[in-house]
């Protein structure tokens, strides 16, 4: 199922990069209007939250296909994605472990410790760490940039 999803995620990401293209067309041209500030933090965040999204499906893809190349046919074993360590582990392999949440493949050596098999799991989760992060940090501006401006009118009729 996660594959499936991966494969929509391939074809969501390019519509992704040519929305934020567009956005920040739109933003730098001349004419803009000063009040726009916080819809624009709130657009971001939205935005890097799908991008986020979008990485975190591609990770559970990828970790689903090493799962299923490692159980199917008959150059399953060891997993494909273990075979790319140093020779002296490849070895001692006994078998692999996929996890979800977080996103990983490992492999298992005889004596119980583990190593990660190839695939971008790492980088893709420091990816959606990173997207997350910043759509928060967005959204915190956007509410504040609104109770700013809830604010500023008060004062001005108080003054």
């Amino acid at each position: 199922m996660f594959v499936l999803l991966a494969f929509a995620a391939l074809f969501a990401a390019p519509v992704w990069v040519i929305a934020v293209v567009v956005k920040v067309l739109t933003v730098v041209r001349r004419g803009r209007r000063p009040d726009r500030r916080v819809g624009l933090l709130r657009w971001g965040a939205g935005m890097a939250a799908a991008a986020g999204g979008i990485h975190l499906v591609l990770a559970l893809g990828a970790v689903e296909m090493s799962d299923h190349e490692s159980r199917s046919g008959t150059d399953s074993s060891p997993a494909p994605a273990c075979r790319d360590a140093a020779p002296h582990l490849v070895e001692h392999l006994v078998g692999h472990r996929a996890s979800y949440l977080p996103p990983s493949f490992d492999c298992v050596l005889e004596d119980g410790t583990t190593y990660p098999g190839s695939g971008g799991y790492v980088w893709l989760n420091g990816l959606v760490v990173v997207c997350v992060a910043v759509s928060a940090l967005l959204a915190a501006g956007a509410r504040y940039g609104t109770a700013r401006e809830t604010r500023v009118p008060e004062l001005e009729r108080a003054g």
